[in-house]
């Protein structure tokens, strides 16, 4: 386990390469953009089936 990390740790510091700063902050605003209509259409769907099945419901009750 301890070469395991040893060699990982080596490899991070020989073979990764980061991308530039600018190219950073544009990958994350499409991150966050794309996390956030995936949220909102969640929220939707999620709002729409209670609401189906509050209606649905109410039909069988009463």
């Amino acid at each position: 386990m301890l070469t395991y990390i040893k060699e990982s740790v080596e490899e991070l510091k020989n073979n990764v390469t980061l991308p530039p700063r600018a190219e950073s902050s544009n990958l994350m605003v499409i991150v966050a953009v794309f996390s956030i209509i995936f949220a909102l259409a969640t929220w939707g769907v999620d709002s729409l089936f209670g609401e189906l099945i509050q209606l649905y419901f109410t039909k069988v009750i009463n």
